[in-house]
C-alpha cells in the first residue's frame, strides 16, 4: 500500500531547488502584487495640450524641413499639384467674395477683410489637409541653415513644387473657366477677377518685390504659428489671422497669382460677347492681362516672397533659436 511522503527539507549547506510558489489571487478591484524583483514600468507622461514654445517650434521646423526635402520626386510633384489647386480654390472663394461691392457704399476694407478669410481655405487645405506649397516650403531654409539640408536638395524642393503648385493652379483655372463660373451674378464674378488680375499686372517691380515680401512673411508666420499647434482647431486659429490680413493688405502671394492670371487671360480671351456686353467692359480694357503682365509680375513675387518667408522668418528664426547647436554635416 502507497503512501504519501512529503520530501525531506534541504539541508544546510545543500543546493535545492526554487520552487516559486502563485502569488496569492487579488481581490476583486485589485491588481495583484508585482513578483519580487520584476521591474514596474514607469507611469506615463502626462497629456498636455499647451502649444509648444517657440524653441521646440524651431526644432520641430527644422525636422519637417528635412523630412520635406528628402520626400520622393513623384510625391513631391503630386502633393505640390494639390497645394496649387486648393490656393487657386481660396482664391476663387476670396474673388466670389469681393464680388459687387463696387457702387454699393460700403467701406473697402469690408470687402477685402470678407476676400481675406474666404482665402484662408487655401492654406487650412494645403495645412491640414497636406500638401507642399512654395511659399511655405521657404521655411526649410531652417534645415539648411543648421547643414541637415544640402543646398541642392532646397532647391531641388522649391524648383519641383513651383512648378507642380503652377500646374495645380492652372489646371483649377481652367476647370472653373470651363464651368463659366464668370457669368455668375450677372458676369459680376468675371469682372471681379478681370478687376483684380489688371490690379496686379499694373504694378511695378519694386512695388511687387515689396508685396511679395510681406505676403510671404505673414504666410511663413502662419504656418510657423501652426507648428505650435497640438489640434486640428489650433492649426485653423493660427492660420487665420495672418493670411485674412494679408490678403485684406494687398499683398502679393505668387501661387495665387498662378491662378489669378491664367484665369483672367482665359476671361478675357475666351469669354463670349454677352460676357462683355454684360458687364460693360471690352477685353480693351485690360491692357495687364496678358503673358508678359503674368511674367513681370510673377518674378517679383517670386523672388519677394522668398525674402520673406525664408531670411524674414526662417533665418530669423534659426538664428535666434538652432544657430548655436552643432552643425550636421549632410551627406
Amino acid at each position: 500500500m502507497a503512501t504519501n511522503r512529503r520530501p525531506a527539507p534541504a539541508r544546510a549547506g545543500e543546493q535545492g531547488t526554487r520552487v516559486a510558489l502563485p502569488a496569492a489571487p487579488a481581490h476583486d478591484g485589485e491588481k495583484p502584487a508585482p513578483a519580487s524583483g520584476a521591474r514596474t514600468a514607469p507611469p506615463p507622461a502626462p497629456l498636455s495640450v499647451d502649444a509648444l514654445l517657440p524653441a521646440d517650434m524651431a526644432a520641430k521646423a527644422e525636422a519637417i524641413g528635412v523630412r520635406k526635402a528628402g520626400l520622393p520626386a513623384v510625391d513631391l510633384f503630386v502633393l505640390a499639384l494639390l497645394a496649387g489647386a486648393f490656393i487657386a480654390l481660396g482664391a476663387l472663394f476670396a474673388t466670389v467674395a469681393g464680388t459687387g461691392f463696387t457702387g454699393s457704399g460700403w467701406p473697402m476694407g469690408v470687402q477685402r477683410l470678407l476676400m481675406g478669410l474666404s482665402f484662408c481655405l487655401g492654406l487650412i487645405l494645403v495645412v491640414v489637409g497636406g500638401a507642399e506649397l512654395f511659399t511655405g516650403n521657404n521655411l526649410i531654409v531652417m534645415a539648411w541653415a543648421g547643414g541637415r539640408v544640402r543646398t541642392t536638395m532646397l532647391l531641388r524642393n522649391w524648383a519641383i513644387v513651383y512648378v507642380g503648385n503652377l500646374v495645380g493652379a492652372v489646371v483649377t483655372a481652367a476647370l472653373v473657366f470651363g464651368g463659366r463660373q464668370y457669368t455668375f451674378g450677372g458676369g459680376l464674378t468675371g469682372l471681379q477677377a478681370l478687376s483684380m488680375a489688371e490690379s496686379k499686372g499694373a504694378l511695378g517691380f519694386v512695388q511687387a518685390l515689396a508685396l511679395g515680401i510681406l505676403c510671404n512673411g505673414l504666410v511663413c508666420l502662419a504656418v510657423w504659428l501652426t507648428y505650435s499647434a497640438r489640434s486640428t482647431s489650433d492649426k485653423i486659429l493660427a492660420i487665420l489671422f495672418p493670411i485674412t490680413a494679408f490678403v485684406a493688405a494687398g499683398f502679393e502671394h505668387s501661387v495665387a497669382n498662378m491662378y489669378f492670371f491664367p484665369y483672367a487671360m482665359m476671361v478675357k480671351a475666351w469669354a463670349p460677347a454677352s460676357f462683355w456686353e454684360s458687364i460693360g467692359k471690352t477685353a480693351a480694357d485690360y491692357p495687364h492681362i496678358s503673358w508678359n503682365g503674368f511674367l513681370l509680375n510673377m518674378l517679383p513675387v517670386t523672388i519677394g516672397n522668398i525674402i520673406g518667408g525664408s531670411l524674414l522668418v526662417g533665418g530669423i528664426y534659426w538664428w535666434v533659436y538652432l544657430r548655436k547647436r552643432p552643425k550636421t554635416t549632410t551627406s
